[in-house]
């Protein structure tokens, strides 16, 4: 599994021109699956993700985890995070699992961060058009990827 996750003041997803989610100070968490991923995986993302002290604390230095400062999470699949553009200059998305193996993990990855954050998390809908909007606070924006824990 791979992630791009971003601090984030507000962000929201909205679909057909409805709003479906949104979020105030929080993390927004693009996830893109492979069909190596498993609920290994996913449990440790989950958890290191719920623990990033990336959120400033009084004296302004970054000691503070979403929980710590009661923010919220948006939780986004994107398969386009496993693009390949080695060849040519059309990306190739072949790593990136198809909705019969990658909807169970999203739908997990969730449930689990909303375990780990103590509430539940917003999402998009898995394989939507979505239109996401976003303000990055720092900017502060991390990649976790699962095949490279050590």
């Amino acid at each position: 599994m791979r992630t791009v996750i971003q601090r984030v003041k507000h962000a929201s997803v909205t679909i057909d021109g409805r709003v479906k989610s949104t979020i105030g100070q929080g993390l927004l968490i693009f996830v893109g699956i492979e069909d190596v991923d498993n609920r290994d995986d996913l449990e440790w993302l989950a958890k290191k993700i719920a623990g990033l002290r990336i959120f400033d604390d009084e004296k302004g230095v970054m000691n503070l985890s979403v929980s710590d400062i009661g923010g919220e999470i948006l939780v986004v699949s994107q398969f386009t995070l496993h693009a390949m553009v080695k060849k040519g200059n059309r990306p190739s998305y072949i790593r990136a699992s198809k909705p019969d193996v990658a909807i169970p993990l999203y739908e997990s990855f969730c449930d689990e961060m909303s375990l780990r954050l103590g509430r539940e998390v917003q999402t998009g809908i898995f394989g939507a058009c979505m239109e996401v909007e976003l303000l990055n606070d720092g900017p502060v924006t991390i990649v976790i990827d699962t095949k490279k824990k050590e």
